[in-house]
Parts: structure tokens; sequence; C-alpha cells
């Protein structure tokens, strides 16, 4: 699905959805609550992999407020500025990474 195209769906503009993406603006709880509809997805997806086995977020140096993180959000906005292919290669190799760390 296209930006344009979830932002039809959630009744915003294309560029607000880019602005989430990169972490520029916060989502609400009920824009994520519309977007998961979008998506077809339930809001818990959005979360999925936070929680360890006792209720603790995975890597201790996760700041709590991580959006509120300058190199995290550059991080962000670099991320999304890779090609969608290999953004989701680059997705998987990190993912392989934490769980391997």
């Amino acid at each position: 699905m296209t930006q344009q195209q979830l932002a039809e769906r959630v009744g915003i503009k294309f560029q607000q959805i880019q602005k989430y993406e990169t972490g520029a603006n916060r989502v609400s709880a009920s824009r994520l609550w519309d977007i998961a509809d979008a998506l077809e997805v339930p809001v818990s997806f959005f979360f999925e992999g936070l929680e360890a086995e006792n209720g603790a977020l995975h890597g201790d140096a996760v700041p709590a407020d991580v959006m509120g993180d300058k190199e995290a959000l550059e991080l962000i906005r670099s991320y999304y500025a890779i090609p969608e292919n290999q953004r989701r290669r680059l997705f998987e190799l990190a993912r392989v990474l934490s769980d391997v760390a």
C-alpha cells in the first residue's frame, strides 16, 4: 500500500503519513487506531517485539521516549530515505542482528 492510499483510507493527506513515518510528528492513539484499521491489522501489530518474557523492553539502551532522541530520529529519517526494497532487507538484517545480540 502506498502512502497516498493509506492517507486516503485514514482520511488525511499523504504528507501527514510521511511525517508519522519519519518521526517528525507523533501518532495519537486514535490515529494509530485509524491506521491499524486501514491496514487491517490489530493495533498491537505496531508493538510486536517490544515486550520480553517479564514485560520488560528489549534492550535497556532504548530510551523511554525514543522519538525524542535526536539520533533515533536521524536514523529513522535515513532509513526511510532508502528505497523500499533495500529498506526491507536492511530491516531484516537489523532484526537478525538484534536477535543475536
